[in-house]
């Protein structure tokens, strides 16, 4: 488990990294092409949007790792360390279920919740449909070497992060779960970042 949770940290922040680069360099040559010479992608805009979607799914689930969302646990440290703890693992199950319900909800009309769809379940319709982004295009490079008749980028493609997304938020919920259990972690978020900030700055804080 903890060989492939490194292993996802490692493929997470490549991911990330690649993501916020490209936004930022798609950002600024678009930029220097509508300022400078009058021009511009019509697609960048788009792209942008999709690949910021992205680094939001993939960002949920790397949060969960680092410990980065926050949340108010004021109330809930004031019980007694055991119901704390229950709270914590109570938590962390909502998010995983959260989740997985998400991702796909047919499995809930097992225990008769009249569900049914999630984003897999939408991921696949627009597979099967084939239709393709408002303004983003395949080069004619791309069309030639795959033989794709279609001139739009397939929906699908940029819609492949709502599943996958959520599935890493699942199995980082779930292994933020297995620790609290074990006592590893206390929380699924990090309810004192304001409090270690503080304490950081106390002596500039003086002045």
């Amino acid at each position: 488990m903890e060989h492939m949770s490194s292993r996802v940290t490692r493929i997470e922040e490549s991911i990330l990294a690649l993501l916020l680069a490209s936004i930022t360099i798609i950002s600024f040559t678009q930029v220097i092409a509508r300022y400078v010479f009058n021009s511009g992608w019509g697609g960048a805009l788009e792209i942008t949007r999709v690949l910021f979607a992205w680094m939001i799914l993939f960002g949920m689930s790397y949060g969960i790792k680092v410990g980065s969302h926050l949340g108010v646990d004021a109330f809930v440290r004031l019980f007694p360390k055991p119901v704390f703890r229950a709270t914590a693992v109570f938590g962390a199950l909502c998010c995983f279920l959260y989740a997985v319900i998400l991702l796909s909800a047919d499995w809930m009309q097992a225990i008769g919740a009249s569900t049914k769809g999630g984003a897999w379940d939408y991921w696949h319709k627009m597979y099967k449909i084939g239709i393709g982004l408002d303004d983003l295009t395949y080069p004619d490079a791309v069309r030639e070497i795959f033989g794709i008749k279609q001139e739009r980028v397939h929906r699908w493609i940029a819609y492949i992060m709502l599943p996958l997304g959520l599935a890493l938020f699942a199995f980082r919920s779930l292994e933020a779960l297995i620790d609290i259990i074990r006592g590893k972690r206390e929380t699924i978020v990090a309810a004192h970042e304001a409090e270690e900030l503080v304490a950081e700055n106390k002596d500039a804080l003086k002045d």
